[in-house]
């Protein structure tokens, strides 16, 4: 405000200078012995024009500017900060990640082994089910075989028993005592497959 009311005063001085005549002679006198032509009364004036001018200026269009130019740079700065510190959040985001990565390709990893080891164990273990099996099988098969043997030469003693009585029997034209006849073939027999 100061600056206001000092460019009105030089601006009111200057105007008196300008419009009085007294002070008129006073001037010509300066300038012709100077030798500059300068009118002092419209100098003064606009010294004090431009003294209250530029706080006009200053508050209107400056002030404003300067505000203007200072939140520009505030928000530049803020704006910087929060891309310096996104930056950051993500090179800590890809550190992050590739950790991960890692962990989880170690992980599978991990887990393929596990399930090769299964498989090989699971593979052992049906193997040697089926080895198991077969050798089952197998003396299955032996019994069956012996049982199926011994039947078959029961089956063929008795068939032989009877062939050898009837064949006796034809020979001796007469009817002889089964019962003693087949004890005497079993006994016989009997020598016969211990022989054997």
């Amino acid at each position: 405000m100061a600056f206001i009311a000092v460019g009105a005063i030089l601006v009111a001085i200057g105007a008196f200078i300008v419009n009085s005549k007294s002070l008129k002679s006073v001037e010509d006198g300066v300038m012709n012995a100077v030798g500059l032509h300068i009118d002092f009364g419209k100098l003064i004036a606009t010294i004090g024009m431009f003294t209250a001018l530029f706080k006009i200026v200053e508050y209107f269009f400056l002030n404003p500017l300067f505000d203007a130019i200072d939140g520009r740079t505030k928000e530049l700065e803020h704006t910087f900060g929060e891309a310096e510190s996104l930056r950051t959040e993500m090179t800590q985001l890809k550190t992050d990640y590739e950790k991960r990565l890692t962990e989880t390709e170690a992980n599978a990893r991990e887990q393929i082994q596990a399930q090769i080891k299964e498989a090989q164990d699971l593979k052992k273990e049906l193997m040697a089910d089926a080895q198991r099996k077969a050798e089952e099988y197998k003396q299955q098969a032996i019994a069956e075989i012996e049982s199926e043997k011994r039947k078959a030469l029961t089956d063929l003693r008795v068939h032989v028993t009877n062939l050898s009585l009837q064949a006796t029997e034809k020979l001796l034209t007469e009817n002889v005592d089964n019962d003693r006849n087949r004890r005497i073939i079993d006994d016989f027999l009997a020598t016969v497959e211990v022989k054997n």
